[in-house]
């Protein structure tokens, strides 16, 4: 071989092993700077929004639905202090499903969302008010419109048996979709009420109900129960 060429196969294989070390060290780099802002992010929040505690709390084993590839949402067992209170209690777990998945991959909702706030009324009827953040910092996508909306209604049913149906608002407004995808005007069905038994003769024929996202959708709500879900006119 050429003495030549050998140089140039030695120089070539000191590159590869020098870009080799560098891709490592960046990609060290890049994992520190993501342990960094969950750290500040995690600092943030405990400062902004601390955790809710109430005189009810006891522990409990609850479901909190994460991402879990393919664009779908599974139960995690995490163990939380929870209020018996159904609304303080749906607080603690949005908080609980916003600042703590258990790895970056598993996270749903941006990591800077906040719970303006949560109401429920007279009917059962959940009204969750979410941060601009919710919408404007979810990347665009059906998949990820749909875990994040899956997340928050298959949390919220799991944990909340008081809780029928969810609508949700993205800064105290109605909003037409999440992030171009996902249809909001709607409701998201929780727990619906037990339904007297019948007879078959009475049972009436049809097509199963519209889903949206994997979880069935009621009608769309009519402009009194939007402006209801306020203050003012929810238990909470």
């Amino acid at each position: 071989m050429p003495r030549n060429l050998k140089i140039a196969f030695a120089v070539l294989a000191v590159a590869v092993i020098i870009g080799l070390i560098s891709l490592g060290s960046l990609r060290n780099h890049i994992k520190g700077l993501s342990v960094t802002q969950s750290t500040e992010e995690q600092a943030r929040r405990a400062v902004l929004e601390p955790p809710i505690s109430t005189p009810t709390d006891k522990p409990v084993e609850a479901k909190i639905y994460w991402a879990a590839g393919a664009g779908n949402v599974a139960p995690v067992e995490i163990e939380l202090p929870l209020s018996a209170d159904p609304v303080e209690r749906s607080k603690q777990l949005l908080q609980a499903l916003i600042a703590n998945p258990p790895t970056a991959d598993q996270r749903t909702l941006p990591a800077s969302t906040t719970l303006l706030g949560f109401y429920i009324l007279p009917d059962g009827t959940a009204v969750a008010d979410f941060s601009d953040s919710l919408a404007s910092e979810l990347p665009s996508g059906i998949l990820s419109e749909s875990m994040a909306v899956n997340s928050i209604v298959r949390t919220l049913a799991a944990n909340v048996p008081q809780l029928r149906r969810l609508k949700i608002l993205i800064h105290g407004q109605e909003v037409d979709t999440l992030a171009g995808h996902v249809d909001l005007t709607g409701f998201f069905d929780l727990n619906p009420a037990p339904q007297p038994a019948l007879s078959n003769a009475s049972i009436p024929s049809g097509q199963p109900p519209a889903t949206q996202g994997g979880t069935p959708v009621s009608s769309h709500p009519s402009p009194a129960a939007i402006a209801s879900a306020s203050p003012a006119n929810a238990s909470r």
